[in-house]
């Protein structure tokens, strides 16, 4: 095994490679958010659609959404490695005494957490994105231009008050997982200094509020219209 594989499989080349990804992830949500926004305009999906088509035939675009996928798979699997790696280190007396002093509940169920996220993504990536590879999805017409109309889809899937529900949740789990993790990753890059940690924690909390809950916010008003 070279030098780089043994550390990739280490705790700090796995802790390294979490941060790096998820730095890369913390700014595509905030990307995905402002396209989704657009779900909210009063023009019957026409916005959405065309920047739907934008996202998915632009060469560019194309080339970091493959890239997306493979740190979101990357992010979990390192992720999940590290967490079993540190619950087996703390053994059966991990949630006792000292071993939770000072850490957040968040920060304690990263594992935990990042499943239940992971299995979201999987669940709304098959409604979504497989739909539209599948050729399920509608077609639609607009000044002559045809596109794939997958804000169909999304109001269909919006419309319906379980999945809101579990959609909901689901923002809510992300938040604590950002919640963590945001400051984390920097931590874990060596950014940490006395003047600037504190602004980067409190940039922290608020994106890890903001962005799951306007994500949230989408399916709400849809339910709601």
């Amino acid at each position: 095994m070279s030098w780089f594989s043994r550390f990739l499989t280490s705790s700090l080349g796995r802790k390294l490679v979490m941060s790096l990804t998820g730095l890369f992830l913390v700014t595509f949500l905030v990307v995905h958010l402002i396209g989704n926004f657009q779900l909210l305009m009063d023009d019957g999906g026409q916005q959405f659609n065309v920047y739907a088509k934008f996202m998915t035939t632009n060469p560019l675009i194309k080339t970091v959404s493959y890239l997306l996928y493979a740190f979101i798979l990357l992010h979990a699997i390192q992720g999940i490695a590290l967490w079993r790696k540190n619950r087996a280190a703390r053994g059966p007396v991990r949630y006792a005494g000292k071993a939770t002093n000072g850490a957040s509940w968040a920060s304690r169920n990263m594992g935990p957490l990042g499943m239940i996220i992971l299995i979201f993504i999987l669940v709304h990536m098959y409604q979504f994105w497989l739909q539209m590879k599948l050729g399920t999805v509608p077609q639609v017409t607009y000044d002559g231009q045809a596109m794939k109309d997958l804000y169909t889809p999304v109001a269909q899937v919006f419309s319906n008050g379980g999945f809101v529900v579990f959609y909901v949740l689901s923002m809510l789990i992300i938040s604590f997982h950002l919640w963590h993790g945001f400051q984390s990753a920097f931590q874990t890059l060596g950014l940490n200094h006395k003047k600037y940690s504190p602004v980067i924690r409190t940039i922290g909390r608020i994106y890890s509020v903001v962005v799951p809950l306007g994500f949230a916010l989408i399916p709400i008003l849809f339910l709601i219209k």
